[in-house]
This record gives C-alpha cells, sequence and structure tokens, in this order.
C-alpha cells in the first residue's frame, strides 16, 4: 500500500475524531464567564446589595446581549437551555450539598413549620395562582391555553428559588429564618414539581371528584415514596460503609460512594417517576447524619467540601444559563405580542406570586403563634422576611415552564412562546429585585437589634422541665391520680411537641439505628478534628 493511499485514511480517522469546534467554543466561554463569577463575587462579597445569584445574571445577560450584537440579532445563546442539563446534572449536587451541610437540629426543630408552608402552602398558592390566571389571562388577550395549562402555571409559580435563599439568608446570623426559608424553599420545589407531574399525568377533559382525588393520591404517593427511597439509600451507603470499610485501602474510595450513592438515589427517583429533589434531599440528611461518622477523618474533610464545591459551580452554572438564555430572540419574536401585552401578563403573574404567598405565609403563621409560648412565636417581621425571600423565582421556574410550553426547545403557538417569555420576565425581576433587596431589609427590620436572634431558639427553661417530665419522670402521667398533673404533662406534650419527638428518636436511634448503621459513637472518629467540631452544633 502507497504513501499516498494511506494519508487519505489517516485525514479522515484524525478528521471523523476531531471534536465540535462550536461545543469547545461555547465552553470554553463559559469556563471563563464561571471563573469571572467567582472573581467578582469575591470582590463584592460584603456588599449587602448582591451575591453571586445576582452577578451571575447580570453577567449571563451581558453575555447574551454581547453575543447578540455579534450574531446581528440572530441568536444569544452559546448553549441552548435544556431542562433535561438542568434537572439531571445541574440541580442534584445543590439539593444533596443542601441536605447534607443543614443544620440537623435547626431544621428538624422547625420541621412541623417547614412541612406546613412547603405542603400545604404551596398547594394554597398553587390553586390561587391557577384560578387567578385562568381569570385574568383572558381578558388581557390570552385564548388558547387549556386547563392543564393554567393548572402547570399554578404549579410554575408556585416554585420558590432554593438556591437564591441560600445567598440571601445566613445560617450563622438568622438560624430561624433560614431554616423555614430554605427548608421551605426545598420542600417547596419538590411539592410544585410532583403537582406539575401529576398535572401531566392526568386528564382533565372530565374533571370531577373522583379526579380530584386521584390527583391527592398521587401526590401522596410521590411525596412519601420519593422519601423513603432517599431514607433507603441513605442508610445503605451508612451499612455498606461501616461493613467494608472502604478507608483502609482507600480514601477516594469511600468519597466515589458516598458521591454514586446520592446520585444513584436521584436517578432512581427519575426512573420510576419520583421527586428526585425529595429523594437526593434527604438521601444528604440521613448521609450527614450516619455514612459521614463512617468514613476517615480525610474523607470527612474532602466530602464536605467536594460537595460544596460542585453546588457552588452549579449554582453559578444556572443563573448564567438563564441569564443568557433570557435574551434568546426566537422566543421573543414568537410570541408575537405587544410590550403592552407582554408587561400585563408578567405583571399579572407577579401579583399572583405576590398574593399567592402571603395568602398562606401569613395566616399559617398566626396559627401557629396559637399554640406556642410567647418566646416561640413567629414576629409579624419574621412573617415578612418569609414573605418577602420566598418571592424569588428561579431555574427550577424556567426549566418547567420549558418543559409545559416548548418541544424540542420550540414553542408550538404564541401564547406558549408568550407564557415561557412572561415567566422568564418574573424570574429576572424576582430574583434581581427581591434579592438585591433581601440582605438590607433583613438589617433593618431584625439585625439592628441583636437581641433579637436569642429568641429564635426557645428557652432552656422550657426545655428543662420537659426533661423533667419525660425522662426523670416518664410514668408520671400513668401512676399519678392527679387531673391537675396530667392535665400539665398534656399541655406540655402539646406545647412542646417537638422536643418530646426528638428525645424519644434519639433514644431510638441511640438503641437500634447506631449500632447498625454507623455514626457518632458507633464509628472511629476524632474528637477535637475540625469536622467533628464542626459537626457538634448540628
Amino acid at each position: 500500500m502507497s504513501i499516498s493511499s494511506v494519508l487519505p485514511i489517516i485525514h479522515s480517522i484524525t478528521s471523523s475524531s476531531t471534536i465540535n469546534k462550536n461545543v469547545v467554543v461555547s465552553v470554553t466561554i463559559f469556563v471563563a464567564l464561571l471563573c469571572v463569577c467567582i472573581l467578582i463575587g469575591h470582590l463584592l462579597e460584603k456588599n449587602r446589595w448582591t451575591n453571586e445569584s445576582i452577578i451571575s445574571l447580570l453577567l449571563g445577560l451581558t453575555t447574551g446581549a454581547i453575543v447578540l450584537v455579534a450574531s446581528k440579532g440572530q441568536s444569544s445563546k452559546i448553549l441552548s437551555f435544556n431542562e433535561d442539563l438542568f434537572f439531571i446534572y445541574l440541580l442534584p449536587p445543590i439539593i444533596f450539598n443542601a441536605g447534607f451541610q443543614v443544620k440537623k437540629k435547626q431544621f428538624f426543630k422547625n420541621f412541623s413549620i417547614i412541612l406546613l408552608f412547603g405542603v400545604f402552602g404551596t398547594m394554597i398558592s398553587f390553586c390561587l395562582i391557577t384560578v387567578g390566571a385562568f381569570l385574568l389571562f383572558k381578558r388581557i388577550g390570552v385564548k388558547s391555553l387549556g386547563i392543564t395549562d393554567y393548572l402547570a402555571i399554578g404549579a410554575i409559580l408556585s416554585a420558590t428559588d432554593s438556591v437564591c435563599t441560600l445567598q440571601v439568608l445566613s445560617q450563622d446570623q438568622t438560624p430561624f429564618l433560614y431554616s423555614i426559608v430554605f427548608g421551605e424553599g426545598v420542600v417547596n420545589d419538590a411539592t410544585s414539581i410532583v403537582l406539575f407531574n401529576s398535572v401531566q399525568s392526568l386528564d382533565f377533559s372530565d374533571l370531577n371528584v373522583l379526579t380530584t382525588l386521584k390527583l391527592l393520591g398521587q401526590f401522596l404517593y410521590l411525596y412519601f415514596t420519593s422519601t423513603a427511597i432517599g431514607v433507603a439509600v441513605g442508610l445503605l451507603s451508612a451499612f455498606g460503609i461501616k461493613t467494608f470499610y472502604f478507608g483502609r485501602h482507600s480514601t477516594d474510595r469511600e468519597v466515589a460512594i458516598m458521591l454514586l450513592m446520592a446520585y444513584l438515589s436521584y436517578m432512581l427517583a427519575e426512573l420510576l417517576s419520583l421527586s428526585g429533589i425529595l429523594t437526593i434531599f434527604f438521601c444528604g440528611i440521613v448521609m450527614s447524619h450516619y455514612t459521614w461518622h463512617n468514613v476517615t477523618e480525610k474523607s470527612r474533610v474532602t466530602t464536605r467540601h467536594a460537595f460544596a464545591t460542585m453546588s457552588f459551580i452549579a449554582e453559578t452554572f444556572i443563573f448564567l444559563y438563564v441569564g443568557m438564555d433570557a435574551l434568546d430572540i426566537q422566543k421573543w419574536k414568537k410570541s408575537n405580542a405587544s410590550a403592552g401585552i407582554s408587561i400585563a401578563i408578567s405583571s399579572t403573574m407577579f401579583a399572583l406570586v405576590l398574593v399567592g404567598r402571603a395568602a398562606f405565609v401569613f395566616p399559617i403563621s398566626n396559627i401557629l403563634n396559637c399554640t406556642k409560648g410567647a418566646n416561640a412565636k413567629i414576629e409579624m417581621k419574621k412573617q415578612f422576611i418569609v414573605w418577602w425571600a420566598g418571592l424569588m423565582r428561579g431555574a427550577v421556574t424556567v426549566a418547567l415552564s420549558y418543559n409545559q410550553f416548548s418541544t424540542n426547545g420550540q414553542s408550538s403557538s404564541p401564547d406558549q412562546a408568550l407564557m415561557i417569555t412572561s415567566i422568564i420576565i418574573v424570574v429576572l425581576f424576582s430574583t434581581l429585585v427581591c434579592g438585591s433587596i433581601t440582605k438590607p431589609l433583613i438589617e433593618a427590620v431584625l439585625l439592628k437589634d441583636k437581641k433579637r436572634l436569642s429568641s429564635d431558639a426557645t428557652e432552656l427553661d422550657s426545655l428543662e422541665d420537659l426533661r423533667q417530665l419525660f425522662i426523670e419522670n416518664e410514668s408520671l402521667v400513668e401512676t399519678s391520680n392527679s387531673p391537675q398533673t396530667r392535665r400539665n404533662s398534656l399541655i406540655s406534650l402539646m406545647r412542646h411537641s417537638t422536643f418530646t419527638v426528638h428525645h424519644f428518636w434519639r433514644r431510638f436511634d441511640d438503641r437500634f439505628m447506631r449500632p447498625i448503621f454507623g455514626g457518632r459513637g458507633f464509628a472511629p472518629f476524632v474528637p477535637s478534628s475540625s469536622t467533628s467540631i464542626a459537626h457538634e452544633i448540628r
């Protein structure tokens, strides 16, 4: 075979294996933008008017505008927004790290409030936004949407932005508000997605009581099954690492198995059409309680920083992505709506978000205040912050809107394109305006009086009374013949139900769970290590 005949073959092989240059350019630009976002975020870290989410969003908008000008108005995107990319690759590390790093004591102390806000509150908001959109959009001029579209809009606009919440609230300065708003945000996102999926799977052409019951039944099934899978996978990882003790041979194996098991829980939930957000969030909580204490000291340090780093990069990437996609000229042309119509729809959507959130935050808070002591009540100032901080809408909202109103990235009708562009306007406005004002608002309303932070914790006297009641004399209610004693015991149980449940859970955990799945006290642990000190308060 001659050299002349070999050269074309070599050329064809090298040509076919060459990486697409467009992909290389796109990835290079995004990596450079991520570096710029990190740099600017570092320089403006102490600025109370901004955060990484806002910086990333603005930088994405700026880059999109530059690309739009460079392409002569053809496109502002170097990568197309894809909800599969978002849900499969970007969202899991964020939610997992949130569950892994959350202060469990504060989270479960307020778990009843979080569930009320995240589940019942989201359903109230869902109903109000759906009804409001159905009544108002037709008057503005939107005629082609069906009942499924309006129900989807209710679910889409009910999803808060838990990512931005992580950056505008401090877990150390306002632990109560952080646990409430962030915990509610995660549960809220899961609830919204479950509602969205339930709406997609049911036939609303013949709406009746049976359809409503099916929706409720499917919602409860998805919710509890998703949580159970996350807990089960977390316990399985703890048992496996405790039994096989990977760290004897390789720290890398411990880190890898934790990372892969967490991602497996998310993908398993998605494979079964459940809520991956709930699954991986509770998997993260279980792993931090059991699995993390079963690994070596090197693995503890590595996992904490590795999970936080992946979450940070994914958060920054998402807002860059959304900012650049917001200037996609094709969507705006396809909507074929005037500026007045677009502003009217967007304003109506945001007004419904305001009303929908207020409709459950203030009533539920005041109902809860009737069952709490004076020191545990949610003050009106804190209620206002909870309401305001939850107004931000983010990438979950954008991803769900694409899922509902587009096919292969393209909307099929002008009204559907109008819904996407209007939702993007709501996301931009709520993130830039509400996100930038939240920090100064907290400082003005709450942090001017540092003593108010002490009200985040229940008084020790009440906790000591409860300990005396349920630990030192657990049979008091059964043995005492005094009706007054029984009445006081019942009142204490109702007022301090969270601490009571925590007490009995700790007894069960220490006696049955930790000997099997490991954790603090049942696995090699270095008491003076930095990781042990960091987890003492959890």
